[in-house]
């Protein structure tokens, strides 16, 4: 294995990079630092988050570095705030002994006065988000005519949050004779776009396969009912005791109710999410890096340039519709070479995701069942006992309590103080997982084909007689695609016109009618709030879809004056 005195790193950030506990260069590293020592040439780097890139192109750049002209030679372009203030950290860090060197965020969310100062006094780098950047250059109060590397980091997470067009608005105002450094987790069509448009004859490396998964990171899937989702990612938690991990959820809503049910619960757990203010955000953040929270919650927007080397698991509260995303989730753990584990979260509809992200990461889930009460109180119990064992004693703190805590327990045989102080820690645990019920694994084959929640069904004649998932109820409503509806819309106006929150399953959504499955506890109260109710002159019919079936094959009037009766009192609902 190479050094970094071999890959050509001077002396004064070689011995930077010792002190922050650098061994030995990381793959990345070892291929790219060299290169960029000694070409010009254009660079595609295609490596996970979390292998050392950063050090990759931060430490080539600042080598290049002409401390005595002071105007920015160096632009480095990230998606978030986050990830500009890390990377200017970690080049600072790097350039401890370069003297006179220069670095400056540029960044949203900040005094942009105090960003025009520093410029106006001269840098040398500049790290910077693409939005705060252009206002600059609006301004007139940044010049990039120096500017020889170019440095696009997590390109592909720019290109998802829609920063094309900042983009090329940036390398306009660059000289042409600047080589470019493009480093991306994924190799996505837009960023060969790019590629062709503004590189020439880039030199491509690759850590791994293109769009490859870590190799030190495990990936494992819990299938379980809807309904169960939140029972068993409690848990998958509880059965991991020293889990420092991030759970991603698909909606901002849904990060913020998982968040909420987690620290009612117990858990150290705070949610990361956009309808925070930046500060609240922060707060979050600094919280999550200095341990002080175990789990963060968070949607995929607000996490990213989240960057923190020893998150022990990634939990997917379901899968995400952009394959690409999941690889970007899972490569948040299992980083600066430890191992990780990516947990996924699925009911049957997901099954088939499973096997599209194991077809594009070249990586197999290992199925495992939600773990028993029994187990986890055990593992739980011996995480407990290694505590113990390994505990500091600090001696001088409680020397002078002892003898009176001693005569207190002297009482006491060594097993029975063991026993209680065991009982003492985990009674409720216990007591908790002794009531509660074991959650019951779905079959695979459940889903009815696993083309997603709302995939397509030929005719309206199809769908009635369907079965429903385990514990879920179908029920018919006489609305459908000819009423200008979709599943959201359907969605909403159940909620509106029922008392508390109702969990939705499966949609079908057809030309005159539709079904949709609610858990069967709710399938009467449902049937009830919509009794009476018109929409445009026409009165809705909402009921279980076995009796639908039963109607469709000649009791179909008889069916509905008995259930609904009469014309009724009219009441609009909103629509």
């Amino acid at each position: 294995m190479s050094t970094f005195q071999e890959l050509g790193v001077i002396p004064e950030i070689q011995r930077a990079v010792t002190e922050l506990g650098f061994e030995q260069p990381m793959p990345v590293q070892s291929e790219v630092i060299p290169r960029l020592l000694e070409h010009t040439r254009d660079i595609i780097a295609l490596a996970q988050t979390g292998t050392g890139k950063t050090a990759a192109f931060g430490i080539p750049v600042i080598q290049k570095i002409n401390v005595k002209q002071l105007t920015p030679q160096t632009l480095i372009l990230c998606p978030t705030r986050e990830l500009c203030l890390q990377i200017a950290g970690d080049l600072t860090d790097f350039s401890t002994y370069v003297e006179d060197i220069k670095i400056l965020p540029v960044y949203g969310g900040s005094s942009i006065d105090s960003q025009i100062r520093t410029l106006k006094r001269g840098v040398h780098i500049i790290v910077a988000t693409p939005g705060r950047l252009i206002d600059l250059i609006k301004r007139k109060t940044v010049s990039l005519g120096d500017v020889h590397t170019m440095v696009l980091d997590e390109a592909d997470e720019m290109l998802n949050m829609g920063f094309s067009e900042d983009i090329d608005e940036i390398l306009s105002h660059l000289p042409e004779s600047r080589s470019m450094l493009l480093f991306s987790a994924t190799m996505p069509k837009e960023i060969e776009k790019i590629t062709r448009k503004y590189m020439k004859e880039p030199m491509e490396i690759t850590i791994g396969r293109k769009n490859e998964g870590a190799e030190n990171v495990r990936h494992l899937y819990f299938m379980v009912h809807a309904k169960d989702k939140y029972l068993a990612l409690k848990r998958i938690v509880d059965y991991y005791p020293n889990i420092y991990g991030i759970i991603f959820c698909r909606t901002r809503k849904e990060t913020q109710e998982i968040a909420d049910k987690l620290m009612q619960d117990g858990y150290d757990a705070d949610a990361l999410h956009g309808d925070l203010s930046q500060a609240q955000r922060d707060y979050v953040m600094s919280k999550y890096r200095n341990h002080n929270l175990q789990l963060l919650v968070a949607t995929d927007v607000a996490a990213r340039g989240l960057d923190v080397d020893d998150v022990t698991h990634i939990i997917n509260f379901g899968l995400p519709d952009d394959y690409e995303i999941y690889t970007h989730r899972s490569g948040r753990t299992g980083r600066a070479g430890k191992t990780g584990t990516s947990i996924a979260i699925i009911h049957t509809k997901e099954k088939g995701k499973v096997v599209q992200i194991e077809k594009l990461i070249n990586k197999k889930f290992e199925k495992r069942e939600v773990p028993k009460g029994d187990l986890i109180c055990e593992k739980q119990l011996f995480n407990f006992v290694d505590k113990i064992e390994k505990v500091k004693v600090n001696e001088a703190e409680i020397e002078r309590l002892l003898p009176s805590i001693f005569r207190k327990l002297e009482w006491l045989e060594k097993e029975d103080i063991i026993k209680r102080m065991v009982s003492l820690e985990f009674n409720r645990l216990i007591e908790y997982y002794q009531q509660a019920e074991e959650i019951v694994e779905p079959k695979e084959g459940s889903s009815r084909g696993q083309k997603g929640d709302y995939g397509k069904r030929g005719n309206d004649r199809d769908g009635g007689s369907r079965q429903a998932e385990k514990g879920y109820a179908r029920l018919f409503i006489n609305v459908g695609k000819m009423d200008g509806i979709n599943p959201a819309m359907l969605m909403g106006f159940i909620n509106d016109h029922v008392k508390g929150k109702v969990p939705i399953g499966r949609i079908d959504l057809l030309k005159s009618f539709s079904f949709f499955e609610v858990p069967e506890e709710l399938a009467p109260k449902i049937v009830k709030s919509f009794k009476g109710m018109y929409v445009d002159e026409r009165k809705l019919q909402v009921h279980l879809a076995q009796e639908e079936d039963q109607a469709s094959r000649g009791n179909k009037k008889k069916f509905y004056e008995n259930d609904f009766g009469g014309k009724g009192k009219k009441k609009k609902p909103k629509y």
